[in-house]
């Protein structure tokens, strides 16, 4: 009888903890925002992933505790994904999450109230929801406020941060409304210059305008030289978009040179010709223009960050067939891997190994990458395929 009344005890005290706990709803996010609208409350949700300490310390220490489980409940709709699989990777894509575990907030209509990261104690995890959960967050969509002219400079402040990663166009303008309605009279802070800086890409974005007109500001933050290296950069960007012929898909290397060279001398604007070509034959598909500007921009391999010359093999093992240039490639890939090894960067040399003929080495560095995926509970389908192949 003892053991029966004990193992009771034992279920009582697991329900009861169960629903002090925050409830996570097991349903999709769109319908996780649909009942928030309905709610009138804003939506919580833990983006974790399956192997981040963190994540599960938060889960084991933080969302069971009553105080916790009692505001969330109340407060909010809340929802857990885990950002490696199914609908967490479009999560983690639509709203930026690069970390774990991060903590997002969203309105009725899906926009980000604020993202927040990292392992917090229970009174500090509440008084950030309390403080998100303020009236101001639920007057309206971030962009229904943005719409109605609101220049709350905290406000325009939130929006370039929560945005500038998920929604850089929004983010942008939000930085555009700050800027003008800052007054000359009041100095820059480091933190606004790094906000400025992230928003001008161009000489014709309105925020250059503040970028030239308040040099001796920045300055003061930023070395001159690198002020000036920054703008040519700028001007740099007005080039290219006059040097691509939209109509034969090419970049016309005689009228970026012209137009570069004296911005910044030969050996630079020859850099940035080439950099130009990388992302634009990439993007339009354009392989064999590719394969010509990697060959010439990476010709002194040493000087770049080998994920840099990663990103190049890649393509290069999916698009290239000519040999000199995958053992080119080869040797790209063998100075990431030599840095560190990784399932993604030992896949790629073991597909390059293989396109080359070197099938012993291929096999080595795809067993390699297989069981680096598994032991960081990644996907291993790439290397497991190319091993088929190798056998």
């Amino acid at each position: 009888m003892k053991k029966i009344i004990s193992g009771i005890s034992i279920f009582c005290t697991v329900i009861i903890s169960a629903q002090e706990s925050i409830q996570f709803q097991d349903q999709s996010l769109k319908d996780i925002i649909a009942q928030a609208k309905k709610e009138k409350k804003l939506v919580f949700i833990d983006a974790y992933a399956s192997w981040c300490g963190p994540c599960k310390l938060m889960e084991k220490n933080v969302f069971t505790q009553k105080n916790v489980g009692d505001y969330f409940n109340t407060n909010f709709v809340n929802a857990r994904f885990d950002m490696e699989k199914g609908e967490g990777r479009d999560i983690a894509s639509k709203y930026g999450v690069r970390s774990y575990p991060t903590y997002l907030f969203l309105n009725g209509d899906g926009d980000l109230v604020s993202q927040n990261t990292g392992y917090m104690d229970a009174g500090m995890f509440v008084t950030m929801a309390q403080d998100i959960n303020a009236p101001g967050n639920k007057k309206g969509s971030l962009k229904e406020r943005f719409a109605n002219g609101e220049k709350d400079p905290e406000f325009l402040i939130n929006v370039m941060k929560l945005n500038s990663s998920s929604d850089y166009d929004f983010a942008k303008k939000a930085s555009e409304r700050y800027f003008e309605n800052k007054k000359k009279t009041e100095e820059f802070s480091k933190d606004e210059i790094d906000l400025l800086l992230y928003f001008v890409k161009s000489t014709e974005d309105k925020n250059y305008t503040v970028f030239a007109s308040r040099k001796a500001e920045i300055i003061k933050f930023l070395p001159e030289e690198t002020y000036k290296e920054f703008d040519n950069q700028l001007r740099l960007s007005k080039v290219v978009e006059q040097s691509i012929d939209d109509k034969n898909k090419r970049i016309n290397d005689e009228v970026f040179m012209k137009a570069a060279e004296p911005l910044v001398g030969k050996e630079a604007a020859t850099a940035k010709l080439n950099q130009t070509k990388l992302s634009y034959y990439e993007q339009n598909a354009n392989f064999p223009e590719f394969e010509k500007a990697a060959l010439a921009y990476y010709k002194n391999a040493d000087a770049f960050e080998p994920n840099e010359l990663l990103r190049a093999a890649w393509v290069f093992s999916d698009h290239i067939k000519t040999p000199s240039s995958l053992k080119k490639a080869t040797e790209w890939a063998e100075k990431s891997v030599m840095r560190g090894e990784t399932s993604e960067n030992t896949y790629i040399l073991a597909r390059l190994y293989f396109l080359t003929g070197n099938k012993e080495m291929a096999q080595n560095y795809a067993e390699m990458s297989k069981n680096m995926a598994l032991q960081n509970n990644k996907d291993s389908k790439l290397a497991e395929d190319l091993l088929s192949q190798i056998k």
